[in-house]
């Protein structure tokens, strides 16, 4: 994760989040308000607590999970949205993607056969949005 280290130095405020249940975080449990940390509210969460403002959001594929709703939910709170390779895109229909006006920057790895077919589809309808493809002789996934 050296990216945070780069942003930080360019004068951002990076914030890298272990997902409830993944890295080292544990599972989350819903607090009083039923719902509270559903995928959007998550992130909507997590961005209150730590006083973001609008965010740019890079979300690498299993993230897509939770970072698809808060887009969606909360657009306001999102500057910029930068996918890359995520899943769950199917989960939305082609008017919400048309309706949604925030920059996007759509990344891929050339040999992510899921997202050149699935994924990429659906993001190429977000209304102002660039694709990047990163050419990977290695076979990794992109992220």
């Amino acid at each position: 994760w050296h990216w945070p280290k780069l942003l930080a130095k360019a004068g951002c405020r990076a914030v890298a989040i272990d997902l409830p249940g993944f890295g080292q975080s544990k599972s989350a449990v819903a607090p009083s308000a039923v719902g509270e940390l559903a995928p959007g509210g998550f992130l909507k969460h997590v961005c209150e607590a730590l006083g973001m403002g609008p965010v740019v959001v890079v979300s690498p594929s299993l993230s897509g999970m939770y970072s698809l709703p808060f887009f969606f939910q909360h657009e306001a709170l999102v500057q910029a949205y930068i996918p890359v390779a995520p899943i769950c895109t199917e989960k939305f229909t082609a008017e919400q993607y048309i309706s949604i006006q925030t920059p996007s920057l759509i990344v891929y790895g050339d040999q992510d056969a899921q997202l050149k077919e699935v994924s990429l589809n659906n993001l190429r309808k977000l209304a102002n949005h660039k694709v990047v493809v990163i050419l990977l002789e290695s076979g990794v996934p992109c992220y």
